[in-house]
Parts: structure tokens; C-alpha cells; sequence
């Protein structure tokens, strides 16, 4: 059973992790984020702002990440259009917003979900 833990409450009344912040909680560290109550993906945190991140597929994509005001934007391999995120530490994880748009989506991270990273190697045809 998957559990993920969700808290309500508003990424505007928090202050956002700046890159230093960011890459403290994260660096070293595979996180699980949930969306609406169901598991929606994992990004590990590598070091030199290096990512890999899959939508728990067995599909990876590997990216950098950087800090943009008050957000922090991954480029990804097959995307090289950026991602920003405004991140705020609440009740012991993170909260992920996208682009600050409080009526955008916003990830949280899930609690220990009984799953591991799995990246599959690329597709090999005949």
C-alpha cells in the first residue's frame, strides 16, 4: 500500500528555499513526491546540482538544476526548456509549487513509499 502523507496549507505564507537551502536538505538524498494523494514520481539529488529524475516508469532522465529568484529550475535531457519550482520546507518535507502559481500544481514529498528507483536501460531494438 502506498502511503503519502499531505499536508493543506499555503506555499505563500512560507519562505522559499534558496539554493543553498535547497541543495543542503536535498543533496545525496532520493526523494519520492506525491500529487492528489497518489505517488507521482522520484528525483535523486547527485552532487555538482545533478539530478536524475522518473515518473516511476523505470524511465530516467538525468539534469542540473539552478537557482532563478526565488525558484528552482531542472533542465532535464529530453527538455531543455526549464522547470521552476518554489520550495518551502513544511511539517518536516518539502513542498514543491510550480512556477509559485498557487493555482498550479504542487508536489509534496511523500513519505517512505515501499518503492525504489528503478532506471531501465535505454530501449534496444533489433
Amino acid at each position: 500500500m502506498i502511503l503519502l502523507t499531505f499536508v493543506a496549507h499555503s506555499v505563500a505564507a512560507q519562505s522559499p528555499l534558496t539554493a543553498t537551502e535547497f541543495d543542503a536538505y536535498t543533496r545525496g538524498k532520493t526523494l519520492f513526491y506525491g500529487f492528489g494523494g497518489q505517488a507521482y514520481g522520484v528525483e535523486r539529488y547527485l552532487p555538482n546540482r545533478r539530478v536524475i529524475w522518473s515518473f516511476l516508469d523505470g524511465k530516467c532522465m538525468e539534469g542540473v538544476w539552478y537557482e532563478q529568484e526565488d525558484q528552482i529550475c531542472f533542465i532535464y535531457e529530453d527538455q531543455l526548456a526549464p522547470q521552476c519550482w518554489v520550495f518551502t520546507e513544511f511539517g518536516g518535507g518539502l513542498i514543491a509549487q510550480f512556477e509559485g502559481d498557487p493555482t498550479a500544481t504542487e508536489l509534496y514529498e511523500a513519505e517512505d513509499i515501499g518503492e525504489e528507483m528503478l532506471c531501465y536501460g535505454p530501449d534496444v531494438g533489433v
